[in-house]
This record gives C-alpha cells, sequence and structure tokens, in this order.
C-alpha cells in the first residue's frame, strides 16, 4: 500500500443510498468462507450483492492510476471511491474495507458510518473516511488537492471538485477528527505500512 499522495483523485465505483448498508452487502459471508487467507480472491466478492458492477470499476480506475504513474504522474493519489449513505453496520469483519483496498480502494464518502469499527477499519487499510451531504453517482470524479497536507494538519473540511459529465463544481468533504495515531495511519498508506515505518 502507498502512503497517500499530496493530491487525489477519486472516481465513485458505487453508490449506495440504502438507509443502511452492512458490512455483510459490502463482502458477504458464506460462499466467501474458502477465499479468507486469499485477500485477492475474497475481493472478487466485495459489494457483489448489492452493486455487482463495482469490481470491475474499481480494477479499472486502479488499472488507469497505474498506467498514469507510469507515465509520470507523481504527487497524484488516484484510486476508486465508495459512496453509501450509512455503511459498516453489522459485523466487525475488517474484510469489508480490506477488499475495497486491494481493488485500489482510496476512500468511502458517507453521510455517517454506522459504527466506529468500520470506520477504524478503514484507516487501517488507508483509506480516508469523509462526510458529504452531497448526491454521488457511479463514474462521478471527486479532485481532492492538497488532501496530504490536510490530514497532516489536522483539517475538518477539504476542499473539492465533483466532476460530473465534464461538468464540474465545488464542494466540501468533512472528515471528523483523527487521532494522531490514525493519521500517521493515513498518510502511511496503511496499519502495516505504519508499523512497517516504525
Amino acid at each position: 500500500m502507498k502512503p497517500l499522495a499530496d493530491n487525489a483523485i477519486f472516481k465513485v465505483a458505487a453508490a449506495i443510498y440504502d438507509p443502511v448498508t452492512t458490512t455483510d452487502e459490502l463482502i458477504p459471508s458464506g460462499e466467501t468462507s474458502s477465499y479468507r487467507s486469499n485477500p485477492l480472491g475474497l475481493a472478487e466478492f466485495a459489494l457483489s450483492r448489492k452493486v455487482p458492477e463495482y469490481v470491475g470499476r474499481a480494477k479499472a480506475v486502479k488499472a488507469d492510476g497505474e498506467k498514469l504513474e507510469k507515465d509520470g504522474l507523481f504527487g497524484v493519489q488516484i484510486g476508486s471511491a465508495v459512496f453509501a449513505v450509512k455503511p459498516g453496520d453489522g459485523s466487525a469483519r475488517e474484510q469489508a474495507a480490506s477488499c475495497q483496498r486491494v481493488l485500489g480502494g482510496a476512500c468511502n464518502i458517507a453521510r455517517e458510518y454506522a459504527t466506529k469499527r468500520y470506520r477504524s477499519n478503514l484507516i487501517n487499510w488507508g483509506m480516508i473516511p469523509f462526510i458529504s451531504e452531497e448526491d454521488f453517482e457511479a463514474g462521478d470524479i471527486v479532485i481532492v488537492p492538497g488532501v496530504r497536507k490536510g490530514v497532516e494538519r489536522g483539517d475538518r473540511t477539504f476542499a473539492a471538485k465533483l466532476v460530473r459529465g465534464g461538468v464540474s463544481r465545488d464542494i466540501t468533504l468533512k472528515l471528523d477528527a483523527l487521532t494522531p495515531d490514525e493519521k500517521e495511519i493515513i498518510l502511511s498508506g496503511s496499519l502495516i505500512n505504519y508499523y512497517k515505518r516504525g
């Protein structure tokens, strides 16, 4: 997992408007049990019951980011995003976050998070748990300049641009207060990177 870049471009790969999204909807149990030790295999089931197109969309964003990096685009993180009204209800299954991350996920955007545990799991996998009252659609592009410095400073609001259909407008993303450790984990790119760095 790479450290958080100076600037970020997120592409929304799933937009879920159910009142609550459970961890079992984010990554189903049952048929996935044999993949528990295979993160890439398990990730193929991410959001399969809610947004079957999610995995393909997230992979496409990841591939685009890797290509742009090879072409010399530095200082910009390109990753997919999941929007949900209130995600993370139910069990504390960390795979609900890790599956998004291995597919190139970089953030969640929500009205609120159903549990502190799900929000913590996002952070531990290096994804930013943004909050917004905006409406998002799959395919939306969210540009957040200066995102790394904002996290470093402990900013609670981030000026961003939402691009839809070639039309751009200003929006604001919010971020609840992070502990010093949470801040360093996001900056490092994941809890694993944080421990390796220490």
